[in-house]
């Protein structure tokens, strides 16, 4: 469910005055524009084309030519940070790479109690197209931990996401829902570590940004130690649609 978008007057764009007396411009601009369009949707093309020297290295900056990463400051661009467990990554998903991971995942009991997107892979699907095909106030990414895929977030604006009407929004407010895949990395410390590197991450990467919020079910009780043990402070508990949620504060 998306918000409605604001209703507002008609704008009125105003440049330097011309003199009519002139002799009238050429269509050169007109033309280099079209050409330069055209160049864009060329490089756009071979960027999606281009062989990539590993499966999880994220493509760069095509997305933010064409605008989908604007709302969050270019994810794809953060690059690799440092954890205890290793070098971490945020890599924005692909459904043609992604889809068959990302379903087992949500698959596994532990994750569909709470993600409630069990089923094929087109439940996966339609969940992440809503995001990629969206106007980039929400990505989806893989976590990719010294080269392997390990975890599944998304990034969002919280500020402009429904969340907004249960809590004092802020302007550039940042969200995080997050699911580690692998049973073998959950309750070691692994969460709790990559949380505290996302949230520095955001921070850095996102100087707007004042706080990074996420709003884990209250009944998920490793989730809220997780972001208790990252830096996050329990601000209140809010009534969301399908669960009662710890609405969680990370401030810069």
């Amino acid at each position: 469910m998306e918000l409605p978008a604001p209703q507002q007057p008609p704008q009125r764009h105003e440049g330097p005055a011309r003199d009519e007396s002139a002799a009238p411009e050429s269509d050169t601009v007109d033309v280099d524009l079209a050409g330069r369009f055209a160049t864009l949707l060329a490089e756009r093309h071979a960027w999606a084309e281009a062989e990539e020297p590993t499966p999880y290295r994220a493509r760069t900056g095509a997305a933010r030519l064409f605008g989908d990463a604007d709302l969050l400051d270019g994810v794809a661009d953060w690059g690799p940070v440092g954890t205890p467990f290793g070098a971490f990554q945020l890599v924005p998903a692909r459904l043609e790479r992604d889809l068959p991971l990302l379903t087992a995942w949500m698959n596994d009991p532990a994750v569909a109690a709470f993600w409630e997107l069990a089923g094929p892979e087109e439940t996966t699907a339609a969940h992440l197209r809503d995001q990629l095909g969206g106007d980039g106030r929400s990505l989806p990414c893989l976590g990719v931990l010294d080269g392997t895929p390990m975890s599944y977030w998304e990034i969002y604006r919280a500020d402009l996401d429904p969340l907004a009407r249960h809590y004092p929004a802020r302007p550039h407010d940042t969200g995080i829902h997050l699911l580690v895949g692998g049973v073998a990395d959950r309750g070691r410390g692994l969460g709790t570590a990559l949380l505290r590197a996302v949230a520095d991450l955001i921070l850095t990467h996102r100087p707007a940004c004042r706080r990074v919020l996420a709003e884990p079910d209250l009944r998920n009780v490793p989730s809220v130690a997780a972001f208790l043990g990252a830096g996050f402070r329990l601000s209140a508990e809010v009534d969301l649609p399908g669960k009662r949620a710890a609405l969680m504060i990370r401030d810069r």
